[in-house]
């Protein structure tokens, strides 16, 4: 059996990292296969993909269109639709449903502007915006393929210096990209623990969102983390939400008194909240000042 999966960064491994070779990714589980693409555990979800060459994936450092797994018979010809239920596919699509963070390598095979001269380099972590079914031909056949948008999220200082510079080259490639907003729900593992401590239903409305790679729930702060709010990220200050009730809480539309009985201009009116989930009333009494309820 493969050893338990890693999801995001993995001490001792930064942005630009160089591995000679894929063995060489394995002894830290950075990726666990030496012979695919996709480290992914279909109940939890995918932590790391490879591009290699294999399939024509797009890429501009910043968006990848990333082809799935599957359909290819011993001699990597492709046979056959690739199919949603593959372990390597359905991963993605659990990590892109409960915003789970993918790290991504480069191969040298791979045309990209990160791609190294040999080896294999840590481009850094990647969300998974979206997936789509797409005929793609391959010769005179046509198959059906998974694809995935995976969107950059690191932090490397330097590649963002590189983007800020290749923004500056023409207004209108500019405009375009300044005009594209990506919302991503980032995921940890308090954020997952408070999810299937309600197993995925809303804390507001109970609802459970139905997907192809299970359940889909947000795992939303009550008082906002980062400068000027400085909320902490704990179990206390974290609350099971779907979107809809995660924005309209964020933007202040609904707040939640100390008996957890919900203020605002919705119609349900008490917060679910389980014995075992101890939230800290302190940050319901910011969230209700911030908002203009106190």
């Amino acid at each position: 059996m493969p050893r338990q999966i890693i999801f995001g960064d993995i001490d001792g491994y930064e942005e630009g990292h160089l591995f000679q070779g894929r063995r060489e990714m394995m002894p830290s589980r950075f990726h666990r296969y030496w012979g695919r693409g996709i480290d992914s555990d279909k109940e939890l979800g995918a932590a790391a993909v490879v591009l290699s060459g294999g399939y024509k994936d797009e890429d501009d450092d910043d968006v990848i269109i990333y082809t799935g797994a599957g359909g290819r018979d011993s001699k990597g010809k492709q046979i056959k639709d690739q199919e949603w239920n593959h372990n390597d596919n359905k991963g993605l699509m659990i990590s892109c449903d409960r915003g789970i963070p993918v790290r991504v390598i480069i191969g040298h095979k791979h045309k990209s502007p990160l791609s190294p001269s040999s080896g294999y380099v840590y481009a850094g972590l990647y969300y998974v915006e979206s997936y789509w079914d797409e005929l793609v031909s391959f010769g005179d056949h046509e198959f059906v393929m998974c694809k995935f948008k995976l969107v950059f999220s690191g932090n490397n200082p330097t590649r963002i210096l590189k983007r800020e510079a290749i923004l500056d080259h023409g207004i209108r490639d500019k405009k375009r990209r300044q005009g594209t907003v990506v919302r991503v729900v980032r995921d940890t593992s308090l954020a997952r623990t408070v999810k299937e401590l309600y197993n995925y239903e809303c804390q507001v409305c109970g609802t459970m969102i139905k997907t192809k790679g299970g359940y889909y729930a947000e795992g939303a702060h009550i008082r906002p983390l980062g400068k000027p709010h400085n909320g902490d990220d704990s179990l206390r200050n974290l609350l099971c939400l779907c979107p809809n009730h995660h924005v309209m809480f964020d933007k202040g539309v609904f707040t939640v008194n100390d008996d957890f009985q919900i203020l605002g201009d919705i119609e349900e009116n008490t917060l679910t909240v389980k014995e075992a989930h101890k939230i800290d009333l302190s940050n319901f009494e910011y969230h209700r000042k911030i908002h203009g309820y106190d």
